[in-house]
């Protein structure tokens, strides 16, 4: 399965947002792409343990029984729930987001999986760095595939 510690997986990740441009349009939700990059980059910086975000109550319970399919090949599904903590609705700053994007997203594949975070996910709690790797993957698939890239 395709992750951020395969370096052709990190490659075509990293085209892709390069593809980005402030006039690119969601296909669906509701986030801009200066927010869009934004809401990546703190769940990147979650992966990397240079944020914390407290576990949700809800996550403590239901995170066990859908965590196997949240790592499953299956894509994300469009307008998901998030967490309050990665929802940006004030307007970004499309090229700083982008260029801390490629960095993060640099930083942890070259840190690979001793610079990953052992604090847990705030909805499904505990994982390995492969599963930050698959995880971090799938999120960025899903909003590149939501701004058309």
């Amino acid at each position: 399965m395709n992750n951020l510690f395969n370096k052709s997986d990190v490659s075509e990740i990293l085209a892709r947002i390069d593809k980005l441009t402030p006039t690119s349009q969601a296909q669906w939700g509701k986030m801009n792409v200066g927010q869009m990059l934004a809401h990546l980059n703190t769940a990147l910086e979650t992966a990397l343990g240079l944020n914390s975000p407290k576990r949700l109550f809800i996550g403590r319970i239901l995170g066990p029984f859908v965590k196997a399919n949240y790592l499953s090949e299956k894509p994300l599904s469009k307008n998901a729930p998030t967490d309050k903590f990665y929802i940006y609705t004030d307007n970004r700053d499309f090229e700083h987001e982008k260029i801390k994007c490629i960095d993060l997203v640099k930083q942890f594949f070259d840190g690979g999986a001793s610079k990953c975070t052992t604090n847990p996910h705030s909805f499904f709690g505990n994982l390995t760095p492969d599963e930050w790797a698959l995880s971090q993957w799938k999120h960025f698939d899903h909003h590149l595939r939501q701004f058309g890239v």
